[in-house]
C-alpha cells in the first residue's frame, strides 16, 4: 500500500513537468471585437477566457492533468472563434460562427458545463442570451 502511493504521489509530481503552453496573445485593438456595452459585458463574463487573447488562466491551470484539458479548450475555443481577432475573421467562416453561436448559446451548450461549475457567474441568464442572439443576427446582417 505505501509503496503504491508512494508510485503515485512520485507520478503526480513528474507528470506536473509536462508543461502545456499557457500564453495569451497581444491583442491588437485595430482587429478586436468592438460590441455594444452590454454585449462585450456579456461576451466577456462568459465567453473570452476560451474565446479571446484575453484568458485569465486561474491558479488549478497550473496542476496536470487539469492544466492539460483547459490549455486544450482554450486552443481550441480560440481556433473556433476568437473575439479578439474579430476582424481577421474570414467573412464566411465568421457567418458559420455567428449562426453556430445563435444555437449554442441559445440551446446552453455554451459556455460549456465543466466551466460553468467553477465559474457561476459565466451563466447565461435568458436575458444575456437574448441580447447575445439579437446581437448575433444584426452582425449577421452586416
Amino acid at each position: 500500500m505505501k509503496k503504491t502511493l508512494l508510485i503515485v504521489i512520485v507520478l503526480f509530481a513528474l507528470i506536473q513537468l509536462i508543461r502545456p503552453d499557457r500564453t495569451n496573445p497581444p491583442v491588437d485593438e485595430s482587429i478586436a471585437l468592438h460590441a455594444p456595452d452590454k454585449v462585450a459585458a456579456i461576451l466577456k463574463r462568459s465567453c473570452y477566457d476560451c474565446h479571446s487573447n484575453e484568458t485569465v488562466w486561474p491558479w488549478y491551470s497550473n496542476i496536470a492533468p487539469l492544466s492539460w484539458s483547459i490549455a486544450g479548450h482554450v486552443k481550441d475555443g480560440r481556433k473556433a472563434l476568437n473575439f479578439s481577432e474579430w476582424a481577421k475573421i474570414d467573412p464566411k467562416i465568421k457567418t458559420k460562427r455567428l449562426k453556430r453561436a445563435i444555437k449554442t448559446t441559445a440551446n446552453g451548450m455554451m459556455p460549456l458545463s465543466t466551466y460553468l461549475w467553477i465559474h457561476k457567474d459565466a451563466k447565461l441568464s435568458k436575458e444575456d442570451k437574448e441580447i447575445l442572439k439579437t446581437w448575433f443576427e444584426e452582425e449577421l446582417e452586416k
